[in-house]
């Protein structure tokens, strides 16, 4: 008798949350696991409970009591997987990964996190074998759809991709996510888009900003694509608005990290240098987003000794690691944050941003790390990994005011959603890296995007041997390269180098004026 009451009693915990009765479902979880300790799948409840509370430890020593009693449930075994990928804990999630096999699961939720954790670890195209049969066996679940789609898009099956976000927005037309994406998968035409759909949708009234903002920004894109740059524009600022009200930022702060990085990282402290950790691994592209950042990447990641290893938060984040060890007491500003970096071991942070790129770095000689807001530690850089090599994408000032613009990042660069508020930073951003150009010399590589796309050979080349590297023809092959790409730019650089965004913004030059203002009184563009 005990085993029934056992599952009548974990069943009621699930009715309970069901119901939204959070409290009376952890008090039922806490009884079950109390008074039937040897029921394996009770613990396996606690642990999805947990999970959903957000308590992941919890979440992780339920699964393993699981386990303990019963490690042959495949579903335990993907529930420890996922606890200890939220965990940071990677390597042994890993190895849980490694042991699942789809075949095993036998829920659309555990194929779907199976999808997930496949993502996660830059197998997606095994992901999307498991979302498929997610979605077999929940047709009617849009999610399953779209996470389809977001995977074909990344991986440049740009037709697969559309048929599934239509699938997604058929099943769920409130999905703004996916019309936004489906927008940028194509050059549409006015035979063929969506902007009467998107703006009835629009029209009806969509509540949360975001939401809003998405269908702006596809309205916007759609709009440009068929020549139609005045109602783009529109739809664009009417977007950029919706995200700007929405969101907490302070320009202010930014703009003065920035001088502070510039003031505490002279050309005096950087001469004195620095031991630092001596690989050479690391290839540091970085710059203003939407500059070229991810086509300087693909050309390098299509040599055979080279990685892309992504946008990394890795060198932030074991800075901020170093200044821990240093400090009993949080710093009182962003400012004091700086200054504190003067005074870590520079040596002990290069070799943890190598131990922690380590996962995603594979196993050729180089890898590129393609976070562009790394050219705030240019400096840093160089003194803790002095053999890596950094390479600056610079673009037109003008167009990428305007590319970053039209842009609706999920969570990054908070700073492009007001045109005066983007042109300050910018100034901000081209007055560090004349600094680090300066205090630096010879050390930063320097590619314009406008001379890569009129003579994508000649500055491959050199950007490839100022990276240390032979040359390779394959380089130029880039569109080709079969490596995912997750960044904004996933579509353009499956084609091959175009020159018709060149000067794009002169198609929004009245719109555009008040950053052009700011950026001709810094003395960055003049009048022609």
């Amino acid at each position: 008798m005990k085993p029934t009451y056992a599952s009548e009693l974990e069943q009621q915990v699930w009715d309970l949350l069901d119901r939204h009765e959070t409290q009376p479902a952890i008090a039922a979880c806490e009884r079950l696991n109390r008074e039937f300790p040897n029921y394996a799948s009770g613990w396996y409840t606690a642990s999805q409970l947990a999970l959903k509370l957000g308590n992941t430890a919890m979440a992780l020593d339920a699964i393993r009591e699981a386990r303990r009693m019963d490690s042959e449930p495949a579903a335990w075994l993907l529930q420890e997987a996922l606890c200890l990928w939220k965990l940071g804990q990677h390597e042994e999630s890993r190895d849980r990964i490694g042991r699942l096999v789809l075949a095993d699961m036998v829920t659309p939720y555990q194929c779907a996190t199976l999808g997930q954790l496949l993502t996660n670890t830059g197998e997606r195209k095994a992901a999307v074998a498991c979302y498929e049969r997610a979605a077999a066996m929940a047709p009617d679940d849009s999610r399953h759809f779209y996470n389809i789609a977001m995977l074909q898009r990344t991986l440049g099956e740009f037709d697969e991709a559309e048929r599934n976000f239509d699938k997604a927005i058929s099943l769920n037309p409130a999905d703004h996510e996916a019309w936004k994406l489906r927008s940028e998968l194509r050059t549409w035409t006015r035979g063929n888009n969506h902007v009467e759909a998107l703006e009835e949708l629009l029209n009806s009234g969509i509540e949360e900003p975001y939401a809003r903002a998405s269908i702006c920004y596809a309205l916007a894109k759609e709009l440009e694509d068929i020549g139609e740059t005045d109602r783009s524009f529109f739809y664009l600022r009417r977007g950029a608005n919706y995200r700007r009200k929405n969101m907490r930022y302070d320009l202010e702060r930014d703009l003065s990290t920035i001088r502070a990085i510039r003031s505490a990282y002279s050309a005096e402290f950087l001469a004195r240098g620095s031991d630092g950790c001596d690989s050479r691994k690391p290839i540091f592209v970085l710059g203003m987003p939407r500059t070229g950042t991810t086509l300087v990447e693909r050309i390098l990641a299509s040599h055979t000794d080279v990685t892309a290893a992504g946008e990394l938060a890795t060198f932030a984040t074991e800075m901020m690691a170093q200044v821990r060890r240093n400090v009993t007491v949080p710093p009182a500003s962003r400012d004091a944050l700086v200054r504190l970096t003067t005074d870590i071991d520079f040596a002990a942070l290069g070799r943890a941003y190598i131990a922690g790129t380590q996962p995603l770095a594979g196993d050729t000689p180089r890898f590129v790390d393609k976070l562009p807001l790394n050219y705030l530690y240019a400096g840093l850089i160089h003194l803790a990994l002095p053999n890596a090599s950094i390479v600056h994408v610079d673009r037109d000032p003008m167009d990428t005011i305007y590319a970053v613009y039209k842009t609706l990042f999920v969570d990054a660069y908070p700073f492009s959603y007001q045109l005066e508020e983007l042109a300050r930073y910018f100034v901000e951003y081209h007055r560090l890296m004349a600094h680090w150009k300066a205090a630096l010399p010879g050390v930063i590589h320097s590619i314009r995007y406008e001379d890569l796309v009129a003579d994508v050979e000649l500055q491959s080349r050199q950007l490839v041997a100022a990276c240390g590297l032979d040359w390779q023809a394959r380089c130029l092959d880039f569109h080709l390269h079969e490596a995912a790409s997750t960044t904004a730019s996933a579509v353009q650089v499956r084609q091959p180098v175009y020159r018709s965004s060149v000067l794009k913004w002169r198609n929004h030059e009245a719109q555009l004026r008040p950053a052009f203002d700011i950026l001709r009184e810094a003395g960055i563009v003049n009048e022609e």
